[in-house]
């Protein structure tokens, strides 16, 4: 009773199932009209009222079965066309039955049985779309001559449907849609025109003094979106764009979510392909460590491994604040994993230790490190050693007395013959882990080493942004310095899929793409704030201590070896035996006392790559030169 209840009580329900009911009995008298050319025997006449009512509850029956009545007509859609046709595919199967049952005494024409249901769609289906189309142009049609003029890059599907959203909205105004591919120049879609290609973007934008454009084109590449940008810019308009593929696919937003493209769209760089069925092989069930989880790769990091759905996630930081609000975003995800936060620092033996025995993770990721190069490199020398090195070691041996079985370090290209203390430390980091891989293979150390992320806490386009805001100056240090960048995703994706490919021992190295003068990430920031070049100065400050024009990827040794994968490569790098990782111990626990002079001067006895800008102390001895060999 409940079922049937909803539609007595439901006006609107109502009102649908009564012109159901009309529309059935219409349909059932006019497909014998059509039968008979509008002259009905008298013998049938009377077969068509008694048979009504049997027809009529036949049809309501299936209407109700098939949810008819659950939305509204206002949405009507090609689902509701599709239950239409089911229920009245069914109650039709139903009266044929019906009508062999009831022969010879009334005879139902076999035409009729075809002309009823086609009829019966026809005038249901018809009357909901022509309902949806007066009720949008009431509420909308007004404000089809409203709203900011503004014109689409791009004639796909996506721009279809922005076009369609934006339709109800009264800030926007669609006159022109805008695409390369010669078969859609001319085609109308929704009453607007694709009128030229992405060149005649100025030209078409003046006509209709838009000061808008919106890159409808979310799977495009990222050349293709800083080639539009770039036209754009030069005709003076503000460029938007909508959400990219990954976001509208895992439903954090909607396509009618408009922003103003950014710099992370212009440098980031193609969606990465991974083994899927590998890292859920690899994650899937398991239980996984990740220190400096509340950094930006570290956090990133998290929210790559809970798509994989690890049984339990430990996320470790030495940061209360930073992961308690790593704490309040995934308290918003539902997730079937177990999630444990941590506060620890890597230092400390003991609280590592314990960590492992009690939560025994069968992988773990070491993203925790002081990583700003200027800061580490004066006053905080000991530190930047201590954490990055010494930590390093304290972490990776626990894990391997745990019987972990893949340890995955953190690395970056400032490890490739660095010229500061925080590569340095870096490379240290490496040489440790490399050290620790042991024949038996118990655990698998595996280092990733990439470049700038974008975005990332301290970086210089956050930096950018907020010097945008106060009116500048932008300050670089220098008009020849460039920098590789990545996007933080595609970091993180990119360490999973290193992470499985290790065997134990390798520096695998990103693939980072072409590097990016800084001046010209400047001016793009500047034009994407609607500013020129001109209305905001540019300061050179110098190079800072450490400092290098141009990051490298592979020391002056190193060569690489191709993956599997296309974005990977492995460097044959140096390697160490045990007899350094005892010499160098002994070093790490001895640099709390130390000068930052005395630290940086023996620090190069120890990575061969480091130059520093002191003079080292003293020259490699015999034992520790032989014991350092090219792998």
């Amino acid at each position: 009773m409940k079922f049937y209840r909803h539609y007595l009580v439901n006006s609107l329900s109502l009102l649908a199932l009564l012109h159901d009911v009309a529309m059935s009995a219409i349909a059932w008298v006019s497909a014998y009209l059509l039968r008979f050319n509008f002259d009905i025997p008298e013998k049938f006449s009377g077969v068509i009222w008694k048979l009504l009512p049997v027809v009529i509850g036949i049809q309501l029956l299936c209407f109700l079965v098939f949810g008819l009545y659950r939305g509204l007509w206002r949405f009507a859609s090609l689902p509701d066309l599709k239950r239409i046709i089911k229920a009245v595919g069914i109650s039709t199967l139903a009266l044929a039955i019906v009508s062999l049952l009831i022969q010879p005494n009334m005879i139902v024409p076999r035409s009729v049985l075809i002309l009823n249901p086609i009829l019966l769609m026809v005038l249901m289906g018809g009357s909901r779309f022509a309902y949806r189309a007066w009720k949008e142009q009431r509420l909308f049609g007004a404000s089809l001559k409203q709203g900011k003029p503004v014109v689409l890059l791009g004639a796909g599907e996506d721009a279809i449907a922005l076009m369609k959203e934006l339709a109800r909205s009264q800030d926007w105004r669609v006159v022109a849609l805008l695409d390369d591919n010669s078969t859609l120049l001319g085609r109308e879609f929704l009453h607007v025109r694709v009128k030229g290609t992405f060149a005649q973007l100025p030209e078409i934008a003046s006509r209709y003094n838009c000061q808008h454009c919106i890159l409808a084109m979310p799977a495009a590449s990222h050349a293709t979106k800083r080639q539009l940008t770039q036209i754009a810019n030069a005709a003076h308009l503000e460029v938007l764009t909508i959400p990219t593929v990954v976001d509208m696919m895992s439903g954090k937003v909607s396509i009618s979510q408009i922003r103003k493209i950014d710099v992370e769209d212009l440098l980031g760089r193609d969606v990465v392909q991974l083994d899927n069925h590998g890292l859920s092989t690899l994650i899937t069930n398991q239980s996984v460590l990740v220190s400096g989880a509340a950094g930006s790769i570290g956090s990133e990091l998290c929210r790559q491994l809970l798509l994989f759905k690890p049984k339990q996630l430990i996320l470790l930081d030495i940061s209360e604040y930073s992961l308690y609000l790593l704490q309040q975003e995934f308290a918003a995800i539902n997730s079937k994993t177990q999630l444990v936060y941590l506060v620890a620092d890597v230092k400390n033996q003991y609280r590592i230790s314990t960590i492992l025995k009690q939560f025994q993770p069968q992988l773990v990721f070491h993203a925790a490190a002081y990583k700003h190069v200027p800061l580490m490199e004066d006053g905080n020398v000991t530190e930047a050693i201590f954490n990055n090195a010494y930590g390093t070691y304290q972490l990776a041996f626990a894990c391997q007395q745990a019987k972990v079985n893949k340890f995955v370090l953190i690395s970056t290209d400032k490890a490739v013959n660095p010229t500061n203390v925080m590569g340095a430390s870096k490379r240290l980091a490496e040489l440790i882990c490399q050290s620790l891989q042991d024949s038996k293979q118990i655990t698998q150390f595996i280092t990733v080493r990439f470049g700038n992320v974008l975005g990332s806490s301290g970086s210089v386009i956050p930096k950018f942004r907020a010097q945008i805001a106060a009116g500048g100056p932008l300050t670089i240090t220098h008009p020849d310095i460039t920098r590789y960048f990545m996007s933080i995703p595609e970091a993180a994706q990119l360490v999973l899929q290193a992470g499985l490919m290790g065997n134990g021992g390798e520096i695998f190295v990103l693939e980072m793409g072409e590097p990016v003068k800084i001046v010209d990430l400047a001016n793009d920031m500047i034009r994407l704030s609607g500013l020129q070049p001109d209305d905001i100065k540019i300061q050179f400050t110098g190079l800072r201590p450490g400092e290098k024009l141009y990051e490298e990827l592979l020391a002056n040794d190193e060569n690489t070896l191709p993956t599997n994968h296309e974005k990977l490569r492995i460097a044959q790098a140096r390697n160490v035996d045990t007899q350094w990782l005892t010499a160098v111990l002994t070093w790490l626990q001895s640099t709390p006392t130390l000068t930052e002079t005395q630290i940086k001067q023996q620090l190069a006895h120890w990575v061969e790559e480091y130059q520093p800008e002191i003079k080292p102390l003293f020259t490699h001895s015999s034992t520790v030169t032989e014991s350092l060999t090219i792998h």
